[in-house]
């Protein structure tokens, strides 16, 4: 599609642009804003499999290693209260959090003992989903989102997950033991990966379908400029020519037809029709699990967490070792700062209110004293060129079907451009922490 090709690489020279990391002697985050709710990120970059299409800070699991930095967490958190932060909502991040399952429970306990948490959302992968790791995560964990990715076995030993994380079917038949242990069960899934056929896909939707979850994510493949090399040799190259059909296929199968399964929550979100019947009695407004959208601005803690405040987006460290160092002497481990300008922040608010599915044009005009039609000349008119939008009027913007797409694109280069920040980050670091590993973490 040439409008996408055209979309990507006009967003693409925009990230590049903005979201450059500036080193900086910042050693602590700005104080909380008053009567501001927050939620907080926590990183744990540790994994057993290293991905080769993930470029989030993430180191092989070593226990040793894994230990002390759990313990420095704990200590970067209670920093954040004495600047005045509380926090209602807590989302934790990897790598693979559940990786030492007893520190982390030891960490959401200190949580919940300093600040006022309504709710903990955790990712985990699934070979944790069994029932010594269940039953510790039930009542500390109410929103659990397992990186599944697809349940085709083939993919799977590509992406070099099948051995470590069970096939698909084992996969399928734990998501059945270990929904009900939480109020809101996500799957993650990708798709776009280079070998992927649309007969496998429609396969992974069935799945989805009849498997436990309350809701899905299918994200479309993205990769940062490191991770290019080592996916193309695994998997192939990426072909987004063909996202689009991908796209719709999922969009039709899950929620179209007489009677849809399942309710479209985001540009990629989609919660499982009558799910009622769980706990919580959610109903089908289950959360997105897609923290950004909730909350434009939160601090985040941890080796390789990146803080949106102020204006700002914060880099910690992304070496383990200075992480430790700083954090152990009683300093944020805070290496790089990257301000946003009004500009920056207008698109940020379109992007992440369209991903969302609606924009508010009087919340707009409010928090940045012009409108959107002002404020964003260029996008507004890209997007109307292209019938984007389903409602444009006073108050909000909807999505057509075509605006989903675009907005998709927009959203999936913007999370392209943020591992780019990553990528310039880990090439900020010296010795063996620079290499960007995969799989066991043996240096090719």
């Amino acid at each position: 599609m040439l409008s996408e090709r055209m979309l990507t690489s006009i967003v693409k020279s925009m990230t590049k642009k903005h979201l450059a990391l500036n080193i900086t002697n910042d050693s602590t985050m700005p104080e909380a804003k008053p009567n501001q709710p927050y939620m907080l990120y926590m990183h744990v970059p540790f994994c057993e499999r290293l991905c080769p299409y993930c470029s989030f800070n993430r180191y092989p699991f070593k226990e040793e290693v894994a230990a002390p930095y759990f313990e420095n967490m704990r200590k970067e958190m209670l920093m954040l209260k004495d600047l005045g932060y509380d926090f209602e909502s807590i989302y934790v991040g990897g790598g693979t959090p559940t990786i030492m399952i007893d520190e982390l429970c030891e960490t959401l306990d200190l949580a919940r003992e300093n600040f006022n948490i309504k709710e903990v959302s955790s990712e985990t992968n699934p070979n944790h989903l069994t029932k010594p790791y269940l039953d510790k995560l039930k009542g500390r964990v109410q929103r659990l989102s397992v990186g599944v990715q697809s349940f085709d076995n083939r993919l799977l030993k590509q992406m070099d997950r099948y051995e470590k994380y069970g096939s698909g079917e084992e996969i399928f038949e734990r998501i059945g033991e270990a929904s009900s242990y939480f109020d809101d069960f996500n799957v993650d899934m990708i798709f776009n990966f280079p070998s992927q056929t649309q007969d496998s896909l429609l396969n992974d939707i069935e799945t989805i379908k009849a498997c436990a979850c309350d809701q899905v994510t299918f994200s479309p493949l993205y990769v940062s400029s490191a991770t290019t090399r080592k996916m193309s040799s695994t998997l192939g190259k990426v072909d987004y020519d063909r996202e689009y059909t991908f796209y719709n296929i999922i969009d039709e199968q899950l929620t179209g037809g007489a009677d849809p399964q399942f309710d479209r929550r985001t540009l990629w979100t989609f919660n499982r029709v009558g799910s009622s019947a769980k706990p919580c009695g959610c109903g089908n407004n289950v959360e997105v699990d897609e923290y950004a959208v909730s909350y434009e601005e939160y601090p985040a803690i941890g080796s390789g967490s990146i803080s949106h405040l102020d204006g700002c987006l914060y880099v910690n460290n992304f070496s383990i070792a200075d992480y430790n160092k700083a954090v152990s002497s009683g300093s944020m481990s805070i290496m790089g700062k990257t301000k946003l300008g009004k500009h920056d922040l207008m698109r940020y608010r379109f992007l992440l209110q369209l991903y969302d599915l609606r924009l508010d044009k009087k919340q707009f005009e409010r928090d940045f004293g012009c409108t959107v039609e002002r404020g964003l000349p260029a996008e507004m008119s890209y997007m109307r060129l292209n019938k984007a939008f389903a409602t444009d009027d006073e108050n909000e913007l909807t999505l057509t079907p075509k605006g989903r797409y675009l907005t998709l694109v927009m959203y999936r280069q913007f999370l392209s451009g943020m591992n780019n920040l990553r990528d310039q980050a880990r090439a900020a670091l010296t010795g063996p922490e620079r290499e960007l590993l995969f799989g066991d973490g043996t240096p090719e």
